[in-house]
């Protein structure tokens, strides 16, 4: 059975960091994208950063790129989400989720954590 589980989030201030990770259980890491996406309230979910997980190729939507860095840790079946300089925008829960290829689509993923929240403020 897939499980994939979300921890690291909290309350932090504006230029704050927080890192978020994503432990896979029920499948091997190397065959997947791994996903983070998030949601604010009254917004749908919004892609923020993917990885492949079998050549590290990592992307980023442009309003974090700079901020945030994905990366893995196949032998232990993580993905991190290292959050720096962190703005209020950047609130929401955040979701991480494993699919076949890489982008923003939700669809296109097909397992999913129950989510961390995220909240910066002063």
């Amino acid at each position: 059975q897939v499980h994939l589980v979300e921890s690291g989030g909290g309350l932090v201030q504006p230029g704050d960091a927080l890192r978020l990770s994503c432990t896979v259980s029920g499948f091997t890491l190397p065959y997947y994208v791994i996903g983070w996406f998030r949601q604010a309230p009254g917004k749908g979910r919004e892609g923020v950063s993917c990885i492949e997980t079998y050549d590290d190729r990592q992307y980023y939507t442009d309003s974090v790129k700079g901020r945030f860095t994905i990366s893995r840790d196949n032998a232990k079946n993580t993905v991190h989400l290292q959050m720096n300089n962190l703005k209020p925008e950047d609130t929401g829960v955040y979701y991480c989720a494993a699919g076949f290829s890489a982008g923003w689509d939700p669809a296109e993923y097909n397992y999913w954590g129950q989510g961390t929240q995220v909240t910066v403020s002063s």
